[in-house]
């Protein structure tokens, strides 16, 4: 068997799923795979914060978007402490290193992005768009984004365009192998979508 290279598949809970009461299932659903998906999370009212604080005080995009990503670091942890195979990840060999364990790593986007110029310090681009560009950087099969709204189109730019996806989102998925959007009570499709995409590339659980 060759030696593991990360996680398959990016799944990005968002800030929305926070208080909702899908987010143990989800959590559930993504650890049962065994390190074949890394969650990366949203900001939620941890973002929030940041925005409100910008509005309040005008500090610029730059401190906003470190800001932001350590917002995204703190709901990643809160969805460690909420389940025991869930692991903190900041680098892709970390991230690979908790998959071949069997681990369900959780991204801690601080450090890669930061050290990414290429990356805009924007409210335009959101963890949707982090979401793309680590499964980019990991050269992952495929990204699964779970929202709360029904999705009723597959349209990236008119996702764009009602807010569903950030702005930046459609020119980073246009790049990847597979999207797939998925509401927030359809956390049962998660093991059938991967797990069929793992079986056709020769993988085993």
């Amino acid at each position: 068997m060759s030696t593991p290279t990360g996680p398959d598949w990016v799944v990005k809970l968002g800030g929305s799923l926070f208080a909702a009461p899908e987010l143990p299932r989800w959590l559930d659903a993504c650890s049962a795979l065994r390190g074949a998906v890394a969650i990366v999370p949203g900001g939620g009212p941890y973002a929030d914060c940041v925005r409100q604080a910008q509005q309040r005080w005008g500090f610029g995009d730059d401190a906003a978007h470190a800001l932001a990503l350590g917002a995204m670091e703190q709901y990643g942890r809160q969805l460690c402490a909420m389940r025991p195979g869930l692991t903190p990840a900041a680098s892709p060999a970390t991230l690979a290193a908790a998959s071949a364990l069997g681990l369900t790593p959780v991204w801690m986007p601080r450090g890669m992005v930061l050290a990414d110029s290429s990356v805009a310090a924007s409210w335009d681009v959101t963890s949707d768009s982090l979401a793309a560009w680590l499964a980019l950087r990991l050269q992952a099969r495929g990204l699964v984004l779970v929202k709360s709204v029904p999705i009723a189109t597959r349209n990236q730019a008119i996702l764009a365009e009602t807010g569903v996806v950030d702005p930046a989102f459609p020119a980073l998925a246009a790049r990847l192998h597979r999207v797939e959007l998925l509401h927030r009570s359809d956390w049962a499709s998660l093991a059938a979508l991967v797990g069929a995409d793992r079986v056709a590339a020769g993988h085993a659980f």
